[in-house]
Formats: C-alpha cells, sequence, structure tokens
C-alpha cells in the first residue's frame, strides 16, 4: 500500500516537470525574462524529473525486497 502513494507522487512530479520544461520553452521562445528565466523553469523540472525517478526507484526496490524474502 506505501508504494501507492510513492507512484502517485513520482506521476505528479513528472507532470510538473514536464510543464516547467513547458514553461522554460515558452520563456525562451518568446524572449521575454520571467522570474526564474528560462534556465530557472527547466532546473526546476530537472529537480522534479530527479525526484520522480528517485521516488520510482524507491517503491520498485522495497516491490522487489517484499517479493524475494
Amino acid at each position: 500500500m506505501s508504494n501507492d502513494w510513492k507512484t502517485r507522487v513520482a506521476r505528479l512530479f513528472g507532470v510538473g516537470a514536464f510543464l516547467c520544461g513547458l514553461i522554460g520553452l515558452v520563456a525562451g521562445l518568446v524572449e521575454r525574462e520571467w522570474r526564474l528565466g528560462v534556465t530557472g523553469w527547466f532546473m526546476g523540472g530537472t529537480l522534479l524529473t530527479v525526484l520522480a525517478v528517485l521516488l520510482l526507484t524507491d517503491a520498485y526496490t522495497e516491490i522487489r525486497r517484499r517479493h524475494l524474502s
């Protein structure tokens, strides 16, 4: 049951990372300076992606450990 919330949070982080990347792309194409700037939006998306991958990896190892024992 604990893997359900990890998977859901990882999916939300993935959607957030996609949206951050999209906003950064639009900001770069329009060449308008927003609060975070192009680099800030892409770095935020990268951070969310790394967190999502870590959560999914943790959930996977927990499932594998439970099935092997």
